[in-house]
């Protein structure tokens, strides 16, 4: 959930790889596995027309199943 925070929050930025890793300000998540699993289940994905973040990272954004999986956290 600390990860889909963070990528709401705006402090996220992703490798555009088949297996892409999450950039959390600017520091590489120590958990990739978890970033790889949030990229394939279709949380999250790179922000459209965003551009670059830093040299070979984009910027990260929630998908719509991202958004929900954080608003049901924040019910309970």
């Amino acid at each position: 959930m600390a990860m889909l925070k963070a990528v709401a929050q705006q402090r996220a930025q992703m490798s555009t790889s088949c297996e892409p890793d999450l950039f959390i300000d600017g520091f590489a998540c120590c958990d990739q596995m978890t970033a790889h699993a949030l990229a394939r289940g279709g949380y999250v994905r790179p922000a459209a027309g965003a551009g670059t973040a830093a040299p070979g990272l984009v910027v990260a954004e929630l998908t719509e199943a991202g958004v929900a999986a954080l608003s049901v956290t924040v019910a309970a």
